[in-house]
């Protein structure tokens, strides 16, 4: 019996590295192909020198500077937006009453349901009457009133105790300070998971910034990234691997520095 749930546990163990190495093969590759040169692309060679000439070479044949500046003033704007009105809204869900609180709530938690491409089209509609194609808030805008938002701080702004509202309104607080003061501290790790994963998401988001998008002046790094390594672009594979790692670095870096925060605030605001 104890020989079997050790043989159990190296399974597990021997599947999920397995599972690991598949998830990071691509990268992997990607790292490999970008610090070589173009003969060693194909040809696995421990020997073969290092360089850093595609990273040079991609860096002047895309404007990923520019895309950069896009990619950061699009994810801290949106969730910057998402922020406010979430806060918001999850507050009112779990401290107010008002006709039709139930019926609302549960339209916000259809809204989790549907992807976000089903309504490309009537967002693309909506963007151009409001002017804002092509521009940066144009692609952050339909992402701001985020439905997993409202109900992941609903859900924590529900387990403060009722006694610290009353403790404050005591004290003459208002709603707004009391929600500044008391709810928002107390739910700091549902913020910081939240905002890990509206990060990640729109670091990464591509299909709806290259409907929206036509100019290099609100490209995201996704967008520009597909052009530069499109096959009428003439660029060699260890240049575009080298362009993968730069658009992809950012985030890397951040979870190899700050990964026991990630798993800690992922696990104390209950996702799982």
């Amino acid at each position: 019996m104890i020989r079997g749930v050790d043989w159990g546990q190296r399974l597990e163990m021997a599947a999920a590295w397995f599972l690991a190495f598949l998830w990071a093969a691509p990268l992997l590759y990607a790292t490999w192909a970008a610090f070589h040169s173009m003969d060693f692309v194909s040809r696995f060679d421990l020997t073969a020198a290092l360089t850093l000439d595609n990273f040079r070479s991609a860096w002047k044949v895309a404007p990923f500077a520019r895309y950069f500046l896009n990619t950061f003033m699009l994810v801290f704007m949106t969730l910057a937006g998402q922020l406010i009105l979430c806060t918001l809204a999850a507050y009112s869900f779990a401290r107010f009453e008002f006709p039709g609180k139930n019926i609302a709530f549960i339209l916000v938690l259809i809204q989790i349901m549907i992807m976000p491409d089903v309504l490309i089209v009537q967002n693309y509609l909506t963007t151009s009457k409001l002017g804002l194609v092509d521009t940066i808030l144009g692609i952050g805008l339909p992402y701001m009133g985020s439905a997993f938002g409202i109900f992941l701080l609903r859900q924590a702004f529900k387990q403060v105790p009722k006694e610290l509202e009353d403790a404050a309104r005591v004290e003459g607080a208002g709603w707004l300070s009391i929600l500044l003061k008391v709810y928002v501290p107390l739910a700091r790790p549902t913020y910081l998971a939240y905002g890990l994963v509206s990060v990640s998401y729109h670091w990464n988001n591509f299909l709806w910034p290259v409907v929206i998008t036509n100019s290099t002046t609100t490209r995201p790094l996704t967008v520009g990234l597909s052009i530069f390594g499109a096959p009428e672009s003439g660029v060699n594979f260890s240049v575009i691997s080298a362009g993968t790692l730069l658009a992809v670095s950012p985030l890397l870096i951040a979870f190899l520095l700050f990964q026991r925060q990630f798993v800690q605030s992922f696990m104390r605001s209950g996702i799982k």
